[in-house]
């Protein structure tokens, strides 16, 4: 398991992982990414989270990415820790996914880390950080120089509101509904809003 997750606190991880990534010409997530996949990246944040289970929703190139999910699990001893669900209407946008992801969590998850597939370098120290800072508000979400990444984590309170959504935000409408009970927590490092979003982005110096 990642970091030690408080006895008073049951939080879950969801990776979405179903888009085809178009403006990156198709096959984003199963792409070298230092020394693995894009998809790899993503994941070895979302086990190193304070969390008892991680799951990933898969749409596109749904077998192969489960795959190459599952490798990657079971090469990091996480194999019990991974669930792949997917998401048949992957095509209608993120918030497809995301509500796939919310609807497979356990009755008693008192939060779940939302993690995007193309995003390797979410730096592992804020994420203990924004599980503390959950106590404090409905969601959790890391800043960096002013501007608003992720992952974010959403408390159990706000899964119904999730479940109305619709389109290609995520839960950005949701987050910004809840004013000062989401919780801003800044980062110095610049992993939490970056992705892959064309090949170049790839690059060593990525």
């Amino acid at each position: 398991m990642g970091t030690k997750v408080p006895a008073s606190q049951h939080l879950e991880a969801l990776v979405l992982a179903a888009g085809r990534g178009s403006r990156f010409g198709g096959g984003k997530l199963l792409a070298l990414w230092r020394d693995g996949l894009v998809i790899e990246g993503a994941l070895a944040a979302a086990f190193a989270a304070p969390v008892w289970r991680v799951t990933l929703v898969v749409g596109c190139d749904a077998p192969a990415v489960s795959e190459a999910a599952r490798g990657f699990a079971e090469r990091a001893g996480q194999a019990e820790r991974l669930r792949v669900v997917e998401a048949a209407d992957w095509a209608d946008g993120m918030a497809a996914s995301l509500k796939r992801g919310v609807a497979a969590l356990g009755s008693d998850a008192g939060g779940a880390f939302v993690f995007l597939g193309d995003m390797p370098r979410i730096p592992g120290s804020i994420l203990p950080r924004l599980a503390d800072a959950l106590v404090r508000g409905a969601a959790a979400i890391p800043t960096f120089g002013g501007r608003r990444g992720h992952p974010v984590l959403l408390g159990a309170e706000l899964f119904p509101a999730i479940a109305g959504l619709s389109g290609d935000q995520g839960a950005k409408p949701v987050i910004e509904g809840i004013g000062p009970r989401l919780i801003e927590v800044e980062t110095e490092d610049d992993g939490v809003l970056f992705d892959i979003d064309a090949p170049q982005d790839l690059t060593p110096g990525g």
